[in-house]
């Protein structure tokens, strides 16, 4: 019984795809605490230099761009009714990876228009978000990352 344990764990994890990502790792922009209303006309902005040396293809979903291995930024967002947001700001073109609180990977290119990323949590959950801006076509851009309610 325990061999046939074992070879079952052994083949899922011969079968789960090898990621460059790390959520465990420090952020390399830092991190911030958020509670659901904190977003009174004045979202949560931060710049810095997304992209890196890794093809976030390689993650679960549709991700896109070039994204480091670490998080660029760890958003820790304590949910209420309102809707959470993330979006990149840039002059070029920036993607979202996001590693949610249910430890799934939530991907986005151009959603906010132009060559920006949003991705809208409608009903967020409680928990550490850690968040990769990604560079389509190139290494690094510098970019503002927002965190919004609206």
């Amino acid at each position: 019984m325990m061999k046939t344990v074992f070879v079952a764990v052994a083949a899922i994890m011969a079968t789960a795809p090898a990621l460059a990502q790390d959520p465990s790792a420090s952020p390399v922009f830092g991190e911030t605490t958020l509670r659901a209303g904190f977003d009174d006309g004045a979202p949560f902005q931060r710049r810095f230099r997304g992209g890196g040396p890794n093809d976030a293809s390689s993650l679960p979903g549709s991700c896109t761009g070039n994204i480091g291995t670490p998080p660029d930024f760890r958003v820790n967002y304590t949910a209420g009714s309102n809707p959470l947001i993330f979006r990149s700001v840039s002059t070029a073109d920036t993607t979202l990876v996001i590693n949610g609180p249910d430890g799934r990977w939530y991907c986005d290119d151009d959603s906010f228009g132009d060559l920006d990323a949003e991705y809208r949590f409608n009903r967020p959950q409680s928990g550490v978000y850690d968040v990769w801006i990604g560079v389509v076509n190139g290494r690094e851009a510098d970019a503002t990352f927002v965190v919004s309610e609206r």
